[in-house]
């Protein structure tokens, strides 16, 4: 039986214990068919030194989102995510409150995928938009 959203979620968010996107207090918080979503704080911790949201902060927030969705798509008992190129263009900054990445599939292949990940703010306004190419490698025996 598929685990409901909730569990899914969960799970997601459990996994990212002793990493960047802990760290970085990134959590999933919903994801669909053919898309997921999370969030990250914008606090002192990610910041610039001038006091805005830090781009590497963003793309951290980028990549895992992008990477999740590709891992949540695949059939990991065969195959391993590994991101191999992402860009962004920052097109507004942010000094608090949260920003939300949306990845979504522009193209789903056997063995490279690519995603666009909107980053937003709390008023929906576009802060980076990014693009990741993963790639998804099979299993070997051991």
């Amino acid at each position: 039986m598929p685990l409901s959203k909730e569990a899914v979620i969960l799970e997601a968010n459990r996994i990212c214990k002793n990493t960047l996107m802990e760290t970085l207090n990134i959590e999933v918080i919903d994801y669909g068919e053919d898309f997921i979503i999370g969030r990250m704080p914008v606090t002192p911790k990610v910041h610039q030194p001038d006091g805005v949201l830090h781009g590497g902060a963003t793309l951290a927030l980028a990549e895992s989102m992008g990477s999740f969705a590709t891992h949540f798509f695949t059939d990991i008992e065969r195959y391993f995510v590994r991101g191999i190129e992402l860009s962004a263009n920052h097109l507004k900054s942010v000094r608090e409150g949260y920003v939300y990445a949306r990845a979504s599939f522009v193209h789903k292949g056997r063995s490279t995928q690519l995603l666009e990940i909107r980053v937003t703010d709390e008023q929906n306004n576009l802060i980076s938009l990014c693009k990741l190419t993963t790639i998804s490698l099979p299993r070997t025996a051991e």
